[in-house]
């Protein structure tokens, strides 16, 4: 008899849509391989759920703040239940931008060069700052939002205006902008899994290009580099994937620009929908959409 698999999807961060799709899309191949499925909400019903539906295996189909920042694994953690993707603390470190990219730093990982904001400066002051520190094109963005939410590419001139949309934010992050292709890689478990190259027609791979089909981003797999490159690609990935502690599957994006690999971030709940980019990579690899969600199974554990 198959496991018993509880997904937990929804929640109430900015990307509640992509989680309840990433929910539907996992549990609707799980239950064509016979596994018997329950989807849940991560509300104060999910305790009760657990306690009678009995799961072998947690699947965190969340995204965003409050199910890939360390809350719900700190939530799950108490069920004793091994659940998927990585644990609290992986999932903290990775969450959030500046800690995470000082980890890159320090393990001698390239990454753009960048400053806390925290919307306590003049105009004037930020202005020198920024042409002191980053120059002009710069990106500003949350540091603890995923799916490229509430991220903006701004010059001198719209930078003030464009800041406007983040002043619900405490602080933020503002980064050198790196022109270059778009490329991000995919690990699971121990497993290098490969990677896939964007080319949106959009100004570069928001949220919009991500999940509005009209938005028509090319997707180019295999990837044209040369295998040295290649493999410099996967082996930053893996180092990461390995240095954060994550388990189960992670996305890392890059800019390359220059024969260099810029890491920009690391995710540890990529998308699992039908425009997900880690399920496309694992087809072309070979790998089956069931047999991707069962490899995750496989890496689920607890941090105890």
């Amino acid at each position: 008899m198959k496991k018993k698999i509880l997904i937990i999807s929804g929640g109430v961060s900015k990307e509640r849509a992509i989680s309840l799709d990433t929910g539907k899309q996992v549990a609707k191949e799980l239950k064509k391989n016979n596994y018997s499925v329950k989807i849940s909400e991560p509300n104060f019903e999910l305790p009760k759920i657990i306690s009678l539906f009995k799961p072998s295996i947690i699947f965190n189909a969340l995204h965003g703040q409050f199910g890939e920042d360390g809350y719900i694994q700190t939530i799950l953690e108490s069920e004793n239940i091994p659940y998927t993707h990585s644990g609290v603390i992986s999932s903290a470190i990775a969450m959030d931008k500046i800690l995470s990219k000082k980890i890159f730093i320090k393990n001698k990982i390239l990454t753009p060069k960048f400053l806390l904001y925290k919307f306590n400066k003049t105009k004037k002051d930020l202005i020198k700052l920024i042409e002191k520190k980053l120059k002009f094109p710069v990106v500003i963005k949350p540091i603890n939002e995923g799916s490229s939410v509430n991220v903006f590419i701004c010059n001198k001139k719209n930078i003030f205006k464009k800041l406007q949309n983040l002043e619900i934010y405490k602080k933020i992050i503002i980064e050198e902008f790196i022109p270059g292709r778009e490329i991000q890689a995919a690990i699971i478990g121990k497993k290098k899994l490969g990677a896939i190259e964007l080319k949106p027609k959009r100004k570069f791979y928001d949220y919009e290009a991500k999940y509005n089909p009209k938005a028509k981003t090319e997707h180019i797999i295999p990837v044209d580099l040369s295998s040295k490159r290649y493999n410099n690609l996967m082996n930053i990935s893996m180092k990461v994937h390995n240095l954060i502690g994550c388990r189960g599957v992670t996305r890392s994006d890059f800019k390359y620009y220059k024969d260099k690999f810029y890491l920009l971030e690391i995710n540890t709940q990529p998308g699992m929908t039908k425009l997900s980019l880690v399920p496309e990579i694992a087809e072309y690899y070979g790998i089956s959409f069931i047999k991707l969600i069962e490899l995750i199974l496989k890496d689920a554990s607890t941090d105890k």
